[in-house]
């Protein structure tokens, strides 16, 4: 009578090795297991890293403008001329602007006593009462200039140069040392992420500029809202805009870009991890094959009684075969579960959404299981081909 396995004997015939030999089991699926969780892992960190980065770019904007201050042919820097924000104001898709303008040489302290070398990082930024409205920032404490304050020696603090001054609340007498003026200390801002150079600047009125620092009317920074679905086109008109006469000297760029560049930066970050993840992954297969060739070296009096019992050659290689994808398949699901932790321990210290993509990990077990087959072929086809007289013999 012909050998017949049942398909409910598969699976204890595959696990007859991995049971006698749990601890070499166990490393050969390490090696998968690394592969695994390494893709999955950088897969959904990415995932997670990209969607809260998309999340950030879409609540801030993308229709910020700045139009800034140039260089000349020669290298020389370039002045906007104050007519600037009126021809900025009258381009077609401007919907808000706001000049502000950086007051060179003029140092911040939080006393009169701090030598004026010790000074540095903070810088005074003179700019009108629209900045919050066009920047859409908000206040941490206090109050922003408004009509009256912007021409009496009145600043608004950065969030970083709050910080640097050691000021954390805002008090009727809370005052800080500019110029060699005492100005008090109207409101602290919360950060603008597409605005650095305002978290570091003490904010001050552009009348009270040209009183006290002779602000010539010039200004270093616009800040440019535009119509959404015209903001590139609005980029390309806003130089000559700005200046007429000399257009190339304008800096014009969109903030939104370089959070829009890190996802670039991060994709090519996740290729190349991939690519390691992919080279643990063959590592591993290469361990099994190697794993599997031993054990059948170790199991030919095995292999040799059931093919003097009756056992077929095709039922010794699907022994063989099912035991290696069986190490495939733990190894994987052991990566896919190492993987889902560390995504979700990095997404949750990072305050991101954990998200693991779900191609990314079937993608990662039907390669395990390819090389799973891969590595068993020759070893369950080896064992398969064993003489029973001959390994009955030599055992």
């Amino acid at each position: 009578m012909r050998s017949r396995v049942r398909a409910a004997d598969l699976l204890p015939l595959a696990t007859i090795g991995i049971r006698s030999r749990a601890l070499r089991a166990a490393l050969s699926t390490l090696g998968i297991a690394i592969g695994i969780a390494a893709i999955a892992g950088v897969l959904g960190i990415t995932r997670s890293s990209q969607a809260d980065l998309l999340s950030r770019i879409d609540r801030l904007g993308t229709d910020l403008l700045t139009v800034a201050n140039g260089t000349r042919v020669g290298g020389d820097e370039a002045k906007l001329p104050p007519t600037a924000p009126a021809g900025v104001a009258r381009t077609p898709g401007v919907q808000k602007i706001t000049a502000t303008a950086a007051i060179a040489h003029v140092q911040v302290f939080r006393t009169d006593r701090i030598p004026a070398y010790r000074g540095g990082g903070i810088e005074v930024r003179a700019t009108d009462t629209s900045l919050l409205d066009t920047l859409d920032g908000h206040l941490d404490t206090g109050v922003f200039l408004n009509d009256a304050t912007q021409r009496y020696p009145v600043v608004v603090l950065g969030h970083d140069a709050a910080s640097a001054l050691g000021i954390v609340r805002v008090d009727p007498g809370t005052r800080v040392w500019v110029g060699e003026h005492w100005f008090a200390v109207a409101g602290i801002l919360r950060p603008f992420e597409l605005a650095p150079e305002v978290d570091r600047a003490v904010l001050i009125g552009l009348p009270v500029a040209a009183d006290y620092f002779g602000y010539d009317g010039h200004p270093t920074r616009l800040y440019v809202r535009t119509d959404t679905a015209r903001t590139a086109q609005v980029a390309t008109m806003l130089a000559r805009a700005a200046n007429p006469m000399e257009p190339s000297s304008v800096a014009v760029s969109r903030p939104s870009d370089a959070l829009a560049s890190r996802l670039l930066v991060a994709d090519s970050t996740t290729a190349l991890l991939l690519g390691l993840g992919a080279v643990a992954l063959l590592v591993g297969g290469v361990g099994i094959a190697n794993v599997m060739v031993i054990s059948v070296l170790e199991r030919r009096t095995e292999i040799g009684l059931r093919r003097a019992l009756g056992a077929a050659r095709g039922h010794i290689a699907v022994q063989f075969l099912g035991e290696s994808l069986l190490l495939s398949a733990l190894g994987g699901v052991g990566g896919t579960v190492l993987a889902a932790v560390v995504t979700y321990a990095v997404a949750t210290y990072r305050g991101w959404q954990p998200l693991l993509p779900a191609t990314g990990v079937w993608a990662g077990l039907g390669a395990a299981l390819v090389i799973g087959a891969v590595a068993g072929l020759y070893p369950a086809t080896r064992a398969a081909r064993l003489n029973p007289t001959d390994a009955l013999r030599t055992s």
